[in-house]
């Protein structure tokens, strides 16, 4: 008997009610928040937006997801397809198994997407992110412990993995535990990345190159340990030569985009202004600021510009009436004119009639008189 091991615990789900609460799933969901939070830090000292992570995670992690799903039901087809077994629990993604290589590979395809909807580099996307990556792995792996899988050779050490279930296969003992050793690696090469990026100023995706390549050095030997089943080549399981491959094309990416593209971008983000729409991405904060002051700018000199139409236009109608005013005011004098003179050519016409009237009555009466 052990006298010092570390306990698998005796069950791998709790239920809050009819609720299943599954620690492989938390140990993901956890991972996931700690390398999104990581990465929006290191974006936005390297000049990005703050939130910019967290937009693309919502494409790279569900592509992720099914991509990490894809590669372990294609490499253990037999789990799931063979005799005996049921195809439907290759959906039931909370009782393990995902690959890491194509949780990269299909989660890259998804960051793509969301990058190329931002206007971003998705190498400048990779290297913000990356050391996030390797912690959430770091997280994720304990997973493995609840489920109680993933483990090695049999040992005596200390530190030996207890394991007490039987079920598909497994035999109750002390194992290496190799999900504990792939968890302290990635927190190294989490700190290798963040140490080599801050003191070569890592750029044009090196930095994320360089921890896929310090995660497959460790993956390889790690891998190498475990005694669960899986497809050999050559004497070396499947994992292993995926490993040894992948870790000499990241090597070669470093060397020639070192000689290709030296230093690091100097911008990681583009400022994109919100359209009429509203439909585009938000700008930042400096970006919205400018954008509103040119607008009100805009807005005050169309209202200079209407002002000073209305004003002009008031001013025309109101030399529009006062010539009215002036041209009735004549017709006014003139008609005042005219009855004037009217009246004076009846008085004149009816002092003629009164002179003419006295004539004659003058005549008369010396007629008389004669």
């Amino acid at each position: 008997m052990e006298l010092a091991y570390i306990p698998s615990p005796s069950h791998g789900v709790l239920y809050l009610g009819p609720v299943p609460l599954r620690g492989y799933a938390f140990c993901i969901i956890i991972g996931v928040f700690v390398g999104v939070w990581l990465g929006n830090r290191r974006w936005v000292a390297r000049g990005g937006r703050a939130g910019t992570v967290a937009d693309i995670a919502v494409w790279a992690v569900p592509f992720g997801l099914v991509g990490g799903r894809l590669y372990h039901v294609i490499t253990d087809y037999e789990l799931y397809f063979s005799e005996g077994r049921d195809w439907v629990d290759a959906f039931k993604v909370w009782q393990g198994g995902l690959g890491i290589w194509g949780a990269i590979a299909l989660g890259a395809v998804g960051a793509w997407i969301g990058c190329r909807r931002r206007g971003i580099a998705l190498p400048a996307y990779a290297d913000a992110i990356a050391p996030g990556i390797a912690l959430a792995q770091a997280i994720g792996r304990w997973g493995n412990w609840f489920n109680q899988e993933l483990y090695g050779r049999e040992t005596d050490v200390p530190w030996a993995l207890h394991i007490t279930s039987s079920v598909d296969g497994r035999v109750p003992g002390y194992y290496h535990p190799t999900f504990l050793y792939e968890s302290l690696w990635c927190i190294g090469v989490a700190l290798l990345v963040m140490w080599a990026d801050r003191r070569f100023k890592l750029g044009h995706g090196r930095a994320f190159a360089l921890y896929v390549a310090a995660y497959c050095a460790g993956r390889a030997w790690i891998e190498n340990m475990r005694v669960d089943d899986a497809h050999h080549i050559l004497g070396l399981r499947l994992n292993v030569w995926t490993a040894l491959i992948v870790f000499v094309l990241a090597v070669t990416y470093i060397v020639i985009s070192a000689i290709k593209r030296p230093g690091r971008e100097e911008i990681v983000e583009p400022v994109v202004p919100e359209d009429a729409s509203g439909g585009a991405a938000e700008a930042g904060a400096e970006a919205d600021g400018e954008g509103k002051s040119k607008d009100e700018s805009k807005d005050v000199e169309s209202k200079d510009a209407e002002s000073k139409d209305a004003e002009s236009k008031d001013v025309e109608s109101k030399d529009v009436e006062s010539k009215d005013e002036k041209k009735d005011a004549a017709k006014d004098e003139s008609a005042g004119e005219a009855k004037a003179s009217d009246a004076k050519g009846d008085a004149g016409d009816e002092a003629e009639t009164e002179v003419k009237a006295e004539v004659k009555g003058e005549a008369e009466s010396a007629g008389k008189k004669s």
